[in-house]
């Protein structure tokens, strides 16, 4: 559902600089990566490109069969809206919303009735293990359970895409594990593929493959071994 060519992104300023080079990528739905490197190697810009934040200088980039490049910037933020959920590190939860809320407003955006809504927060809130805290404050809850409710509203509209970014760089170790253990299963229980860009070997781990970016391209890494893709 995303293929990826020949993607290269860069930056210009005092000097060019080269952030994406030569990047190439399948991913089918159902598949779950996760994206490692050195800082400032270019993790969170490919993440942006592939939503469409920003535009690649060279290479294409298509979800289910559309470019991007194709697209302007309304029919990009309905792309978005339908087919991608994001997991971010800060989380992002709306302050002045319940738990709730602040897990409707994919459903909204995309126009699902009320009642239809109303329903599906109220069962993937049950699915993360937040069935009692629907009219809480995120004010009122852990770091733990805020990630949580981020996973749950990246999802409640069953994108066919997730990207996550560093989504448990806030969180302790043991809040951390059942975070990504839930991220998988909530992923995998609706069909949806995902990206993971992690520093954490131990987050990685969780994904079915680990890809490796470097300053030309993706390898995979397997055990102590290293191919181009």
């Amino acid at each position: 559902m995303l293929s990826i060519r020949q993607l290269s992104k860069t930056y210009a300023g005092p000097r060019l600089r080269t952030v994406l080079s030569n990047v190439d990528l399948d991913l089918a739905a159902g598949d779950y990566i996760a994206v490692m490197g050195e800082s400032g190697i270019g993790k969170s810009t490919l993440l942006n490109l592939i939503a469409g934040l920003d535009r690649a200088d060279a290479g294409t980039i298509a979800i289910d069969g559309v470019d991007l490049a194709t697209l302007d910037d309304d029919a990009l933020t309905v792309l978005r809206r339908v087919k991608m959920g994001f997991v971010f590190q800060a989380f992002h939860v709306l302050p002045y919303l319940t738990v709730a809320q602040n897990v409707a407003l994919p459903l909204s955006l995309v126009g699902v009735p009320d009642d239809d809504a109303a329903g599906r927060v109220a069962a993937i809130l049950t699915d993360v293990g937040l069935a009692d805290r629907g009219a809480s404050m995120p004010r009122e809850l852990s770091g733990g359970e805020l990630q949580r409710v981020a996973i749950a509203r990246a999802l409640v509209h069953r994108p066919r895409l997730v990207l996550a970014d560093e989504p448990t760089g806030n969180l302790d170790a043991d809040s951390a594990g059942q975070v990504l253990a839930l991220l998988r299963k909530q992923m995998k229980t609706n069909g949806a593929a995902g990206i993971l860009v992690t520093h954490s070997q131990a987050a990685a781990a969780t994904a079915d493959r680990v890809l490796v970016l470097t300053r030309d391209g993706l390898a995979v890494k397997q055990g102590n071994d290293s191919r181009s893709v």
